[in-house]
């Protein structure tokens, strides 16, 4: 199978996500800047999570870059990750306007988790297809950043319950670190 509908579908998605996100933002009552005061934490979580979901677009587009073909577990497996990124303006929303409380601090990062686990599935299955002589496995390799990145909401998550600030913090330095496009898939299509 080819890859087209798979990356215009995810795609479209993600877009919509966005729009999701952004229009859970409010208009501000009152004509000072006081009056944005309330809405830091949600313009934050927003951030964060428009953030989030921009790496995920760009590495999933990196990453079908160098894939060559596609079978029926790929599908699936973009599926699921598509369902957990389907839940971050949800979290994102409860977050915020819960003005960081601890089980919503949490919840957050068990989507980001599960997103990421997802991610990580999708990129199973593709290398799983391509052979372990795909130039995704080579690009991969140990992952060493992912597995890091797991850990880091893995521990993000219990802290969330005890000082969700510091939950967020962790949140931020994952995102920071995928920021920039996988320098790995990069230098691989270059070869």
């Amino acid at each position: 199978m080819t890859k087209g509908r798979l990356e215009a579908f995810s795609d479209g998605v993600i877009a919509v996500l966005i729009t999701i996100l952004v229009l859970e933002l409010k208009v501000p009552h009152g004509g000072d800047w006081d009056a944005l005061g309330p809405l830091v934490p949600v313009t934050c979580g927003y951030v964060l999570s428009f953030i989030f979901l921009g790496i995920y677009w760009n590495n999933h587009h990196h990453m079908l870059h160098v894939t060559d073909r596609i079978n029926g577990k790929i599908l699936w497996a973009n599926l699921h990750l598509l369902f957990w990124l389907s839940l971050i303006p949800f979290a994102t929303g409860w977050m915020g306007e819960s003005h960081m409380a601890p089980a919503p601090t949490a919840f957050y990062g068990a989507v980001l988790l599960l997103a990421g686990v997802a991610y990580l599935i999708l990129q199973t299955a593709i290398i799983a297809h391509q052979g372990p002589k795909s130039k995704l496995a080579a690009a991969v390799g140990r992952d060493l950043k992912g597995k890091l990145s797991a850990v880091l909401y893995a521990v993000a998550i219990p802290v969330a319950l005890l000082r969700p600030w510091v939950a967020a913090g962790i949140y931020l330095v994952v995102a920071l670190t995928w920021l920039v496009p996988d320098r790995r898939i990069e230098a691989t299509i270059e070869r």
